[in-house]
């Protein structure tokens, strides 16, 4: 969220109009620094100089299994100062005062984060649990609770009690200071309006999560190619379109973008840094978590963001991913290397069971295309959501790019499933369904089946969860009840796929980790080729 603050007053503030002049706040405890992810995102912040964010630590020394010395001892204040933040002690979390001094001295620093260190004692003034895991992780108590209270010389059997003049008190000070900053904000971005019409006409869409007139103008068409495009070439094609035509619109890779294919080239996209927050490129690092939680919070600021690497390490990135569904945020995931394309680089770096772990999580899309102009369709898909977050897995290797003149029109992505190829008339005895790089593959099995006179359809089926949100209507054109021979294909676990195959159906996938070997002997040592979907489909009918 400071990220975005940087960069939104880069662009859109103006000499007079400090239209983004937040700063960002975050209270952190014992837990939050021992993560991972506070390394990553702090160690990023420090570098970014983010002199917008105030992380303000409650040192209290406690957590669920005791004393954090038995597993916590290290020097927080040296770890800050190596990240290159500005380190502030209080020795008193009771201690207003000094409190808002430190907060004093982080508006006025500049050119790194700060992070105040305020010592405090958990449970404070219970007489048995202050200063023990049993005020972290249990209730004190009703004896408890009336002892503590006793200490504060508070009414000890009052429960809820808001005593006379403290709501008057928070009206007169937070509630006065507020409603008068809100009513400066809002005059002053009306005469920005008047001023400057065409960026508070790009706020108002950013704020509603809009999109701007012809925002998918000049999306690439590709003509089929039987050599193809890889999907990570055609996704970095449009990601260059749209953040041409969505000005808010930007991302970055964990340090993969190179391969990724998801860095922004055109004239004016800039590397965001330091001394250039109006820059559209994010370089994140390897910083997989703190990546996908940027993004999150880019996204929450309003923000149209994207972060990438690849498919494998989409573990390090999940629970920012699950966060996002949670939230209802619609930020991109993109994911490249989605299956055994990356040949030598053998099982470390390839997929298997993150297919189907990542359509598991509630609200997320993920979506797989099969070719170039899949792609293209699940963008303009993805593009147009406003509460959901997306997962793109795409090919490193080339993809045939489908003849969509004799094919089904791509735009069909937007169903989740389509029928890509049917046999004449239009009533198949046998469906083969795949997604990503196995479309082209169930393609080839197809046209033989078709040659040798058995009624095929091919239904490319990138996404289960946009599916699964259509008509039964829809959904049975798609895959009619009465034809019960299916074949999936998928370069994945086969988990999940049982609800489209049935009983009597097959699924041609992945049961254990890949190998490192040629992407061709691959293929053949794991059944991904035409001839064996072939052979499946006609066992299934029993005219092998």
């Amino acid at each position: 969220m400071a990220i975005a603050q940087k960069w939104l007053a880069s662009r859109y503030n103006r000499p007079g109009f400090a239209i983004f002049d937040y700063n960002t706040y975050a209270v952190c405890g014992d837990g939050c620094m021992m993560e991972g992810v506070a390394s990553e995102a702090a160690s990023l912040a420090g570098h970014l100089g983010l002199d917008n964010l105030c992380w303000i630590y409650d040192n209290n020394h406690i957590t669920i299994e005791g004393s954090t010395s038995i597993a916590f001892t290290e020097d927080i204040a040296a770890r800050f100062l190596g990240y290159g933040w500005n380190v502030l002690r209080v020795g008193d979390a009771n201690d207003i005062d000094l409190i808002e001094h430190a907060l004093g001295v982080f508006h006025k620093t500049k050119g790194r984060p700060t992070f105040i260190i305020l010592d405090s004692h958990i449970g404070y003034g219970s007489p048995h649990k202050q200063d023990t895991a049993a005020a972290h992780g249990e209730p004190l108590g009703e004896e408890e609770v009336r002892l503590t209270k006793r200490a504060y010389g508070w009414p000890e059997d009052a429960k809820f009690l808001v005593p006379d003049g403290v709501r008057e008190h928070f009206t007169a000070g937070i509630g006065a200071r507020g409603a008068e900053a809100r009513r400066q904000w809002t005059d002053l971005f009306y005469t920005y309006r008047t001023k400057h019409s065409n960026l508070a006409t790009e706020i108002d869409q950013m704020q509603r999560r809009e999109l701007p007139a012809e925002w998918d103008r000049n999306f690439p068409v590709f003509l089929a190619d039987p050599k193809g495009v890889a999907g990570r070439d055609a996704s970095s094609e449009v990601l260059n379109v749209i953040a041409q035509n969505v000005p808010w619109f930007l991302g970055g890779s964990a340090d993969l973008a190179p391969s990724n294919k998801t860095t922004l080239k055109f004239d004016g996209a800039g590397d965001f840094q330091a001394d250039s927050p109006g820059g559209k490129n994010l370089h994140f690092g390897i910083r997989e978590h703190a990546m996908a939680a940027t993004v999150n919070g880019l996204v929450l600021s309003k923000i149209r963001a994207f972060g990438a690497t690849f498919f494998i390490f989409s573990d390090y990135a999940r629970p920012a991913i699950r966060l996002a569904a949670l939230m209802e945020l619609p930020a991109i995931f993109i994911f490249t290397h989605d299956a055994m394309g990356d040949g030598e680089d053998g099982p470390t770096h390839q997929p298997v069971e993150q297919l189907i772990s990542l359509r598991a999580i509630p609200g997320l899309i993920t979506l797989r295309p099969g070719d170039a102009n899949e792609v293209v369709e699940a963008y303009r898909y993805v593009m147009q959501l406003r509460h959901q977050p997306t997962v793109l897995a795409l090919s490193r290797q080339p993809l045939p790019t489908l003849d969509r003149g004799k094919y089904a029109a791509a735009s069909g992505v937007a169903r989740g499933a389509y029928v890509l190829a049917d046999a004449p008339g239009g009533k198949p005895e046998v469906i083969l369904i795949a997604s990503g790089s196995e479309v082209c593959l169930v393609v080839q099995a197809h046209e033989k089946l078709i040659a040798e006179g058995i009624r095929s359809r091919v239904v490319s089926m990138p996404s289960w969860d946009i599916f699964e949100h259509q008509t039964r209507e829809y959904q049975d054109s798609v895959l009619p009840p009465d034809v019960k021979v299916r074949v999936a294909v998928e370069q994945a676990s086969t988990l999940g796929w049982e609800r489209y195959v049935g009983r009597e159906g097959r699924v041609i996938g992945m049961h254990t980790f890949g190998a490192s070997a040629p992407l061709k002997e691959l293929q053949k040592k794991f059944g991904f080729e035409p001839d064996r979907v072939v052979a499946v489909a006609k066992e299934l009918l029993g005219k092998h």
